[in-house]
């Protein structure tokens, strides 16, 4: 008998776990992992992105219920589980200067306070892998770099006893393996650009390639790559229950999904913290874990 492999993938909001990781969440649920995806807030401030959606009274109104329903149906095309940390959030600031956050959101929150909430989640749940994003967020959007900040301190945390007694936050429980979302890296999007080119189509990709210079993104290190193309399918209905938040006819949509298979067929992590030995690069979050559980 071997021990149950779990998964968690920690998530500043509501669809993020659909655009970052979802075909390899999809596959290990397959496999039999379960697989917990821990939204930090309820995406209050989320604009309307769908033009099909903006202007809607009843959505405008009531966009925190209307972001839980398409949470809740994205959950289940994905096969997972889902909880809610239940903050805030804190809305994306644009303007120069950018304005204040607004009070009691999620980036103004204590993180070591906030941490404990996710403490409490992961030694309940007792994952052996933790997906979260890395120090810039993977975009810098406040939510998603305070996401990063607080799955760096419970990762530690929920094997720290003084630091998170049991008696509030439950029996300690060690992860061993933390991963960074990739999923938006460059080889990736220079692939496909150039994929679609040279068979004459267009590509929603040269004004992502621009902004990449002009920000001067630093390159990340894939340390991971997971084959899971056949469950982008799976990805892309799971995305597009967030319907407030994605226009099918967006995008995101517009790489035939056969070049996508044949171009590139997995989803990438950085892995930022391991307890056990692994060989890189993998295939695998779960490698170094499989043979020892």
């Amino acid at each position: 008998m071997t021990e149950q492999l779990r998964l968690m993938a920690v998530h500043a909001h509501p669809d993020d776990e659909s655009s970052k990781g979802a075909a390899t969440m999809a596959k290990y649920v397959s496999e039999g992992v379960d697989v917990l995806v821990v939204t930090c807030t309820g995406g209050e401030r989320g604009s309307i992105l769908n033009p099909k959606l903006q202007g809607d009274a009843y959505i405008e109104k009531n966009i925190h219920e209307v972001r839980k329903k398409e949470m809740d149906e994205a959950r289940e095309i994905l096969g997972v589980q889902q909880e809610w940390l239940g903050f805030v959030d804190s809305g994306l600031p644009e303007g120069d200067p950018l304005p204040p956050l607004p009070e009691g959101c999620f980036a103004l929150e204590d993180p070591r306070l906030a941490a404990g909430r996710l403490v409490a989640k992961i030694r309940a749940f007792r994952p052996q892998v933790i997906t979260t994003y890395d120090e810039n967020g993977g975009y810098p959007h406040p939510d998603h770099i305070m996401t990063h900040t607080i799955s760096m301190i419970a990762f530690d945390g929920a094997a720290d006893a003084e630091a998170f007694p049991e008696e509030e936050f439950g029996p300690v429980w060690t992860p061993q393996k933390l991963y960074y979302n990739q999923g938006f890296n460059r080889p990736r999007t220079v692939a496909l650009h150039e994929a679609l080119l040279a068979r004459g189509l267009e590509s929603p990709y040269g004004e992502w390639l621009e902004r990449w210079k002009e920000f001067e993104r630093v390159e990340r290190t894939l340390t991971t790559h997971v084959p899971c193309d056949e469950f982008f399918e799976i990805r892309d209905k799971a995305l597009i229950a967030h319907a407030t938040q994605i226009d099918p006819e967006g995008g995101w949509f517009r790489v035939p999904m056969e070049i996508q298979r044949e171009v590139w067929p997995t989803e990438e992590y950085e892995l930022a913290k391991s307890l056990v030995d692994t060989s890189l690069p993998e295939s695998d979050l779960f490698a170094g874990i499989r043979d020892n559980a």
